[in-house]
């Protein structure tokens, strides 16, 4: 009895002590954090109401406090390991509007995933969270769109909270880790290696030109067997030359050989009325020199292609954006001036002296020249375009010699809005003409629709005569959203083919400038795990491959993700092929292209802010068998494939195989 009473106090005090911490905890609600910070596909986060501006509510339950967020979303919390838990209830918001919604919602913390939702659904009911994050010291909120796209992904974190008893939580401004430029492309060896495309289209009659994209030691030796009559090959060079073949399919097969060895390759020429058979590649000088390009820089990127390796894989477009011209005022006195002379010609302005001996400079290498305007009276930087010149303009770029034309949408939007036309002809109608103008030029000029996807470009930019169509906006002012924007480029993949390409805008690594305020040149804000699979996910979606960097400062890990001789084989394939989206669990998805040999082309991505294993079955893929395994990035054989695909892949990477059938 005696031992009795000293217990039972004992008992009280330790209750009475739990007590006391758990009301000496404050509690933070996730809507008084600073809402600036959080990323989201569309939208703001919206403070205790949905993204509709409604009252909170969750399969008919309505909530006072949290946050409505839309998906895909990321918010990063700083702990300090001052917070005990964090406990919200979480759904989709009744007032999204659709059952294509559905969202799964993560709970990240120290690179530890604490809690994972699953996939959700608009009905469905709340799913509680009650984490322990005692000793944390950062914390990452999620909410995917499920793999299925961001259409109506209305989230809530309801009622969300977080118990403190020592520094209080706030958000942070995305944290980039520190990765080590890994270089996992292997250098060329001494030997030939032809690459480059397949198939190649052009028109009778017109000039021909191509280079002979191919890797190893110079000088090398070129030949070709069965080239068609009216074409001539530079031995030593290996740049082909002459007058396109009339109307018909011609096999050639070139050979190329150095002291280390030989190759040779197959290459079809398809005289006929397609160009562009394959993704065109290339360079444009956008994001790095934007309104200071010159001919001098034109003529430093024309160069570098050549020697850094870039025109030996495939590389061969040297393009001019915008700001070449006249424009009718800019601090740059070489860039003002009469936007046409007597005739109605078109100026280039005081940087540009002579654009004749500037093509012929690029052609001389083997390589192509591409130009720029708008179907408007001024371009987006306010130089002269080529509305009520159009004729004029046409016959001059291919008198001047270029290879491509970018046509940008920009001021003929105020030209638009007094077209009586219905909508969807306003769209087509500047690109329509243009389209029949350079077909009847004596020149084949690939032309490039830049009108940011409006009208559905992708269903009808063939139809007008434009080679590849920008499905989206400037991604230089997204690039934290290269995933979303590779996801949404692929969902019009229906609608692309041979001579046809959906565009999601340029390869940007390296150094480039600002897209806000068109700054200079600075090294990339994308981890290098986000520079090899922006080049998995453009390769694999059969995109146009043109890098937008500052040639003058390539280095070594830049040119080993854009020079990846296997990868750009994909992307290169004469299929032509999008690769369709498979999506996996939690931030992971695959990516699967049907390759013209029957082989396949696979890629897993990890959108997770965290390392993770990521896997696929064979099902999932679509495939069954045996399958021969190369990692394309390292270039080395992973044996055979029987049930499925995985590999421990960092924040934003990629790892990128291909498959061939066993028998």
């Amino acid at each position: 009895m005696t031992l009795v009473f000293p217990i039972r106090r004992l008992i009280a005090t330790v209750i009475l002590c739990f007590a006391a911490s758990v009301s000496a905890a404050d509690v933070v609600p996730l809507s008084s954090l600073d809402l600036t910070k959080v990323r989201q596909s569309w939208g703001r986060p919206q403070v205790d109401r949905s993204m509709r501006e409604k009252p909170l509510s969750i399969a008919g339950k309505a909530y006072e406090r949290g946050i409505g967020t839309h998906a895909n979303s990321t918010w990063w919390i700083e702990l300090g390991g001052g917070t005990d838990r964090f406990q919200a209830s979480v759904g989709v918001d009744d007032s999204a509007g659709s059952d294509r919604a559905s969202v799964e919602f993560k709970v990240t913390a120290d690179d530890r995933v604490l809690w994972e939702s699953g996939v959700m659904k608009q009905g469905d009911p709340a799913k509680a969270v009650d984490l322990d994050l005692r000793g944390a010291r950062t914390l990452i909120l999620q909410v995917t769109d499920a793999g299925d796209g961001v259409d109506y992904d209305h989230a809530n974190w309801a009622d969300a909270r977080f118990l403190v008893s020592g520094t209080r939580p706030q958000t942070m401004d995305r944290p980039v880790p520190a990765e080590a430029p890994v270089i996992l492309t292997p250098r060329p060896g001494p030997a030939p290696r032809i690459n480059g495309p397949l198939v190649y289209g052009c028109r009778p009659g017109n000039p021909f030109l191509y280079r002979i994209p191919t890797e190893g030691q110079r000088p090398m030796r070129f030949s070709a067997q069965d080239l068609p009559t009216g074409l001539q090959l530079d031995a030593q060079e290996g740049i082909v030359t002459g007058t396109a073949p009339p109307r018909g399919e011609y096999q050639v097969t070139f050979r190329a050989a150095n002291e280390h060895g030989a190759a040779q390759r197959g290459f079809k020429i398809v005289s006929g009325d397609l160009l562009a058979l394959t993704p065109p590649m290339g360079w444009n000088h956008w994001y790095t020199h934007y309104d200071r390009i010159t001919d001098r820089l034109m003529r430093e990127a024309a160069d570098v292609m050549v020697v850094s390796g870039m025109a030996d894989v495939g590389y061969q477009y040297v393009n001019i954006d915008d700001c070449w011209m006249f424009a009718p005022k800019h601090s740059d006195p070489l860039r003002v001036g009469a936007l046409r002379n007597a005739q109605g010609e078109i100026r280039p302005n005081g940087h540009f002296p002579d654009m004749k001996a500037l093509t012929a400079y690029i052609h001389s290498k083997g390589l192509k020249a591409g130009i720029y305007t708008s179907p408007g009276p001024l371009t987006c930087g306010g130089f002269a375009g080529s509305y009520g010149h159009e004729a004029q303009d046409a016959k001059t770029f291919a008198d001047w010699g270029f290879d491509f034309l970018k046509y940008d949408w920009c001021s003929y939007g105020d030209i638009a809005k007094d077209d009586p036309a219905p909508e969807l002809e306003k769209f087509k109608k500047p690109y329509a003409l243009m389209g029949r103008l350079l077909r009847e030029q004596s020149r084949d000029i690939v032309l490039n629709l830049c009108q940011y996807g409006m009208g559905k470009v992708w269903e009808w930019g063939a139809e007008v005569g434009g080679h590849s169509w920008r499905t989206a906006g400037d991604l230089g002012f997204e690039l934290d959203r290269i995933f979303d924007v590779a996801l949404a480029n692929a969902k019009h993949a229906e609608w692309q083919r041979p001579g046809a390409w959906n565009d999601p805008d340029y390869i940007q690594i390296g150094y480039i400038g600002a897209a806000h305020g068109m700054g200079l040149p600075q090294p990339c804000p994308l981890t290098p795990n986000e520079q090899y699979s922006f080049m998995s996910l453009w390769s694999l979606m059969a995109a146009p491959l043109f890098f937008s960097g500052d040639m003058g400062r390539l280095d070594e890990f830049t040119i080993n993700v854009l020079c990846n001789a296997e990868v750009i084989e994909v992307n290169q394939d004469p299929l032509g092929r999008c690769a369709r989206v498979v999506p996996l669990t939690g931030a992971s998805f695959a990516m699967v292209k049907d390759l013209a040999d029957g082989s396949k082309a696979v890629g897993l991505f990890n959108r997770a802010e965290t390392t993770t294993v990521v896997a696929a079955t064979l099902d999932q893929l679509g495939l069954a068998g045996t399958w021969r395994v190369r990692d394309l990035w390292r270039q080395v054989d992973l044996g055979r494939l029987q049930t499925r695909v995985s590999d421990r892949i960092g924040r934003h990477g990629a790892f990128m195989i291909r498959l061939w059938p066993e028998p």
